[in-house]
């Protein structure tokens, strides 16, 4: 049995455009194994289940809105606790991970059984002005993490490695760096991004910014880290400016003032001592999270679920 965790708000009729495209896609022999599981975000749009009569589905309603990358979550924490498979697939629901790519993703599988497989975006069909921003929000992620992403949340995982990963916390925040920072084994295949079948993304730029820093903030420590080695760097040099202009003084006639060029400075220390300490303030902060009891999918997702339909 492969199951397909597939997060939903609202989206019901591009769901049903993704399954039967689905079934037209991939092989027969693949297609009798698979399980659908909707994780419904607490949709505003009701939808009853018999819509999907004919498929292998089940849909976790939930008792409030999680968001996307928590949904996914919650999905692979429940079938994984709950149910038994050979392997899950996670997609979104509106047809921008395409359908046919299900058997890419089945088949690499089976060339790697004991590693999770992603998506890696091998081209966009977004706009200019999107795909700048997520080049240059890839750019800043690699700058401040020492890591690359360019994969989402289109993957297979095997069992083991799907159950282990409903333990890893960071999941809850940004799914693909979960596994990321999961340490472990997983390989990428280039898969282009489809279109949306039905309706409008729910994504605007807030969510985008708030989703980039998701991303960031699973490698909060090592992101401090850097952050702080940057403020010690600059710091420096503003001292050394500081004791070039203070030489310069001492050296130049009487009459030369260079009064604005040690305020400058000054105000330039003063101002990276700041970030300094911010970023001491938020060391201190990470070390002691650290050390705190962490979310743990695995363990507290029943109590985000009112109920699970089966048809």
């Amino acid at each position: 049995m492969i199951k397909i965790v597939i997060p939903l708000y609202n989206d019901w009729d591009a769901l049903e455009l993704l399954l039967f495209e689905i079934k037209k896609s991939v092989s027969v022999e693949l297609f009798s194994k698979l399980s659908f599981v909707i994780v419904d975000d607490c949709s505003s749009i009701p939808c009853d289940i018999q819509r999907f009569y004919g498929y292998n589905l089940s849909i976790i309603r939930l008792w409030r809105n999680v968001s996307h990358q928590k949904a996914i979550a919650l999905g692979i924490s429940y079938i994984t606790q709950e149910t038994s498979f050979e392997k899950v697939i996670a997609m979104d629901s509106d047809g921008e991970d395409k359908p046919s790519d299900i058997q890419v993703l089945y088949e690499a599988s089976l060339l790697e059984p004991d590693k999770i497989v992603v998506a890696k975006r091998a081209k966009r069909r977004e706009g200019l002005l999107f795909r700048m921003g997520y080049y240059f929000y890839k750019l800043l992620f690699g700058l401040l993490t020492g890591k690359v992403i360019e994969f989402g949340n289109f993957s297979i995982l095997p069992f083991q490695q799907a159950q282990k990963l409903a333990y890893v916390s960071e999941i809850w925040n940004h799914f693909p760096c979960g596994i990321i920072r999961s340490k472990l084994p997983y390989s990428s295949i280039p898969i282009e991004r489809g279109v949306r079948l039905a309706g409008k993304s729910k994504m605007n730029f807030v969510s985008l910014f708030l989703h980039g820093l998701s991303a960031i903030s699973v490698h909060l420590d090592t992101v401090d880290i850097k952050i702080l080695i940057g403020s010690l760097i600059m710091t420096a040099i503003a001292g050394v400016g500081a004791v070039v202009v203070m030489i310069v003084k001492v050296l130049s006639p009487e009459n030369a003032s260079l009064g604005w060029a040690i305020t400058l400075v000054t105000a330039s220390i003063i101002i990276i001592l700041q970030a300094l300490l911010s970023s001491l303030f938020l060391i201190f902060t990470v070390l002691n999270y650290r050390i705190q009891k962490h979310f743990i999918p695995a363990k507290e997702y029943s109590d985000f679920i009112e109920k699970v339909e089966n048809l």
